[in-house]
């Protein structure tokens, strides 16, 4: 019997690299009102990968700089990535501690796996769409806290009491409630013609209209159209009291990854693009595989991934997720929308400046099920992260090369009994469902410019997994004066 609870437990995930995270943070909030100078102070934090140097100057002086030209800014982005066992959520599931409303970030970049039943219906047939609403609903129940207002005139469905009652509309209607920029513009490019080339030393972000397949751009349109149940309202602030806009949504099957911003930084969003990756039946469908969101944020490219890979626990298993790593990145192509010939908009995964990929990898721990109960109750977490494929793996360099981690100082996040703090097949009940435990739901990045704050899992018994969430500083080159608004 494993018998590891953790409901009321401090699980260490607030362990070393967070303790030196709110150190940072401290040294940011005593520095900021005294500090005259224009020095670069750096600050050097542990992760997995060794010591990083993190720049101060962008983060005191953000808020200043995101009014006011500048080279570089820092934006708070935080990552959150979540496989729901199929289930479709209820209006009373809150999700502020997840998100961690209390600490606001400038992105937040949310995964879902299975937000469907991975059924013949589902993955052959065509896609129920009324989960990913829900779920939209209710980051946008916590991200903008404030008095849902009706939409196009309708009456208003919140309940007499202020609970949030879920929306009978489409996703496609949905996202555009949620958005208080025109998806068209969203993902228009902004490169410089010819004649502005030559007249200016700045190249690559001002040009005219775009080109692109409106069905690579998102699951809805600006257009109305059809919706597979009754069309009603969404229950969503004033754009005007809107802390945060939705930026992309997209759903493939039972994978759904939505982007959602301060509203006030959706004007330097471009070149927004989708592209999807089947890895499962077949190798093509889509109840396995990845959705990926590129776009411009000023002139810093970036790239989001939430994948859900080939699942299993038998020896030779990871291979397949190797191989569905491989594929998702050799296959992602992202429309080319440049009129320009010279265009720096990278239409392959690794050529965007910053990228995080997020999902279930479904990596397993390579022990036994009675060695890794062992370890469990001891809190061994370094023995068992020793034996994580995910860490062989990339050690090897056979998947990942050039990727990076945070530390795990958390528990294992799969497979839970439902509604419960006990691993699936401790007791007699659940022991036909018994899996080795396993963190199987991680977060990694490529590139500079990116530095992991923490790194930590929530607590819900929701579903057989539990959400794993990271927060990052991200750092962006801003664009110039006369060409940051569109």
């Amino acid at each position: 019997m494993i018998g590891v609870g953790f409901s009321g437990m401090t699980l260490m995930n607030q362990d070393r690299t967070n303790q030196q995270a709110s150190s940072l943070i401290g040294k940011i909030l005593s520095v900021k009102g005294k500090s005259q100078s224009n020095k670069e102070i750096e600050v050097r934090f542990g992760s997995s990968e060794g010591q990083y140097d993190l720049p101060l100057q962008p983060l005191l002086s953000r808020s200043e700089s995101t009014k006011a030209a500048s080279e570089n800014l820092s934006f708070r982005a935080f990552v959150a990535t979540w496989n729901v066992g199929g289930k479709s959520p209820d209006s009373k599931l809150n999700l502020d501690d997840i998100l961690q409303v209390r600490e606001e970030s400038d992105i937040y970049v949310l995964g879902f796996q299975e937000i469907v039943p991975l059924n013949a219906g589902n993955v052959l047939v065509i896609e129920d769409n009324e989960p990913a609403v829900k779920w939209l609903a209710l980051i946008n129940h916590s991200l903008n806290k404030a008095n849902c207002v009706p939409l196009r005139g309708s009456k208003s469905i919140a309940s007499p009491g202020g609970s949030l009652v879920f929306p009978k509309t489409s996703l496609r209607k949905a996202s555009k409630a949620l958005r208080t920029e025109n998806k068209r513009r969203l993902k228009s490019c902004n490169c410089p013609t010819d004649l502005e080339r030559k007249n200016s030393k700045e190249f690559c972000f001002r040009c005219p209209q775009s080109q692109t397949n409106e069905n690579d751009i998102s699951s809805e349109d600006d257009d109305d159209g059809s919706s597979n149940f009754a069309v009603g309202t969404m229950p969503t602030p004033g754009v005007n009291s809107m802390k945060y806009s939705l930026v992309a949504s997209k759903q493939m099957v039972g994978i759904f990854l939505t982007v959602w911003m301060r509203k006030e930084l959706v004007q330097h969003v471009s070149h927004m693009r989708i592209s999807c990756v089947g890895r499962g039946i077949l190798g093509c469908l889509g109840n396995k595989g990845c959705i990926s969101v590129s776009m411009l944020f000023h002139k810093t490219s970036f790239c989001f991934l939430c994948s859900h890979l080939a699942s299993g626990e038998k020896e030779g298993d990871e291979l397949r997720r190797n191989s569905d790593v491989i594929e998702i990145l050799r296959n992602t192509q992202f429309p080319r929308i440049c009129k320009t010939s010279n265009s720096r908009v990278p239409e392959k995964i690794l050529d965007h400046d910053r990228v995080i990929w997020l999902g279930d990898l479904n990596y397993r721990i390579a022990l036994s099920y009675s060695d890794t109960g062992k370890l469990l109750k001891e809190k061994a977490w370094d023995s068992l992260y020793n034996n994580d494929q995910l860490k062989i793996e990339r050690e090897a360099g056979r998947v990942f090369k050039g990727w990076k981690e945070g530390k795990i100082y958390f528990a294992p996040t799969y497979k839970y009994s439902l509604n419960s703090d006990i691993y699936a097949g401790e007791t007699v009940e659940t022991k036909s469902k018994r899996r080795t435990p396993a963190w199987c739901d991680r977060i990694l990045w490529h590139g500079s410019g990116i530095y992991q704050l923490s790194y930590e899992r929530k607590e819900s018994r929701f579903s057989d997994h539990r959400p794993v969430c990271s927060t990052f500083w991200v750092s962006v080159e801003a664009m110039e004066d006369g060409s940051k608004k569109r």
